[in-house]
């Protein structure tokens, strides 16, 4: 006989500094992931905008502010642009193996090297192998890394350049964290690749939408997840696309910066 259903205890963290959008504090609502329908409970609150990390479901509950909003790709409706096209051709040659959560010291290095170059200074920032480790394999859904590999002449396995810890859920796969070497180190978009190849995953299998996480509207770094179109926000009333009139004050802003 099986157990019945057990409604989740949701919790609220303590309000901290919002590393997106400065003057404001940041507040999480969260749960936790356990027992034989984790994945069920974690597929439900991915459709109504949690995340997970490691066995915590979260999702901001910030009081007076809603600029972070959850968004996913419609896989089955997406085409690459020219530009994007051009990026798959130059990244062809790249080796992809879904991997089991299993964290290695060359996925650890790969890390600091981004945290050093895109985001020092960051939450992350003082983050051990043995954080990194808890990660990845403390995870209690279907979860892979996704490993981005170049050739080697030798036949042996070639430089690590990109990751992905990424989800399978019911209806779709959900990017938890990418990392990959810098633009400098030979090969550009890397990023832009690895969530283009998720993308193509999600459309081989079947599965009709990739879940990129939180665009947060004013905030410059979140920008990049909006040419990702048809692209899905969830709102009060439920998903619906994203329009160029909803990102058009962000790209205005740029501009006045620039």
């Amino acid at each position: 006989m099986t157990a019945p259903f057990r409604f989740p205890r949701f919790f609220v963290t303590s309000p901290a500094p919002c590393p997106y959008l400065p003057g404001r504090q940041e507040r999480k609502v969260f749960t936790e992931l356990n027992g034989p329908h984790a994945g069920e409970l974690n597929d439900a609150l991915g459709r109504i905008g949690f995340r997970r990390s490691q066995s915590v479901a979260y999702r901001p509950s910030c009081a007076g502010c809603a600029a972070c909003v959850s968004v996913r790709v419609i896989a089955e409706q997406f085409e690459c642009n020219a530009t994007q096209r051009k990026l798959m051709r130059r990244n062809s040659d790249l080796i992809i193996t879904a991997c089991k959560p299993w964290a290695t010291s060359e996925q650890f290095d790969l890390l600091r090297r981004y945290l050093n170059d895109r985001h020092p200074g960051g939450g992350m920032a003082t983050m051990d192998e043995s954080d990194y480790a808890d990660m990845v394999e403390h995870s209690p859904v279907d979860s892979y890394v996704i490993e981005y590999r170049e050739p080697a002449e030798d036949g042996s396995r070639g430089k690590l350049v990109g990751a992905c810890i990424t989800d399978r859920q019911g209806d779709g796969l959900s990017m938890i964290y990418s990392f990959f070497e810098s633009d400098g180190d030979g090969r550009s978009g890397l990023g832009t690749f690895i969530i283009l190849d998720h993308i193509m995953r999600a459309k081989a299998a079947g599965l009709p939408y990739v879940y990129l996480g939180y665009w947060v509207k004013g905030s410059a770094r979140m920008t990049y997840k909006t040419r990702y179109r048809p692209l899905e926000k969830l709102g009060p009333n439920g998903w619906s696309l994203l329009t160029d009139g909803d990102v058009e004050p962000v790209a205005a802003k740029q501009h006045q910066v620039a």
